[in-house]
């Protein structure tokens, strides 16, 4: 019965020993998988929510901005006539 119960403790260590590399290699992948991802995303020159987000706020503005300079203009041709 001493060899059954070492054999069992020998493999219950083993599996143990494999789920520990196992896991290593899972995160070490994943790590290689983001910064693969990242080194990806930064070569395709993409601008982020903020830089996206304030272009589009100075793109309103302008349209705002022309659209009270169009009525002014307007106002002044009808009193030029």
């Amino acid at each position: 019965m001493q060899t059954r119960s070492k054999f069992f403790d020998d493999m219950s260590q083993l599996m143990t020993n494999a789920m520990g590399v196992a896991q290593g290699a899972k995160g070490e992948a994943e790590t290689a998988f983001n910064s693969m991802i990242d080194r990806w995303l930064a070569e395709r020159d993409l601008v982020t929510r903020e830089e996206f987000d304030a272009v589009k706020l100075m793109a309103q503005k302008a349209r705002e901005e022309n659209t009270e300079l169009k009525a002014r203009l307007d106002a002044l041709e009808a009193a030029a006539k």
